[in-house]
């Protein structure tokens, strides 16, 4: 099975490819909601966190402009991330699945979990009007692109970011 990393800025239209993907039936993992899931299910990462970080729950948002605290996460974190994909992966029955993560690139922790990368981009003035955080985000993402075969740019509609899906689709399966 072929699997795929979707990746991208926020705000650049990954999550709208993973849904037209999940839409024509491909397995796609989200990261982000997955993450979230484990947070609620694993017992005691929540206080595990919150003491290794020094700070209560709600205040985790704290993660964007302190990196200390944001490595302190990802060390515990990313671990369970892996395993639950990995645990995800196998039981698959599919020729190529799909996962979204706008860090997976460039953490080495999530290396060999994907065979290919597809990176959804576009203008940051159109990323801003789409999310406001892009702009502080952008400062904690990079994407290097020699490394990268397929490129979405998405400044455009819908049906034209499904179209260009659907092109990628044809090389990458």
């Amino acid at each position: 099975m072929k699997t795929v990393l979707v990746t991208g800025p926020i705000g650049s239209g990954k999550s709208e490819v993973c849904r037209y993907l999940a839409s024509k039936g491909f397995p796609v993992y989200d990261c982000d909601s997955r993450t979230k899931g484990l947070y609620e299910s694993v017992p005691g990462l929540k206080s595990r966190i919150e003491r290794a970080l020094d700070i209560k729950w709600e205040q985790l948002p704290v993660i964007f402009t302190d990196s200390a605290r944001r490595e302190a996460l990802e060390h515990i974190v990313y671990p369970l991330v892996v395993r639950d994909i990995l645990d995800w992966k196998s039981g698959l029955r599919a020729d190529a699945a799909f996962i979204e993560s706008a860090i997976a690139m460039q953490k080495k922790v999530f290396d060999g979990l994907y065979d290919e990368v597809l990176l959804v981009t576009a203008d940051a003035s159109v990323r801003r009007g789409r999310n406001p955080k892009a702009a502080q985000r952008d400062a904690l993402q990079t994407f290097d692109l020699p490394g990268i075969r397929h490129v979405i740019e998405n400044n455009s509609s819908i049906e034209e970011l499904h179209r260009k899906t659907d092109e990628i689709l044809c090389r990458l399966i």
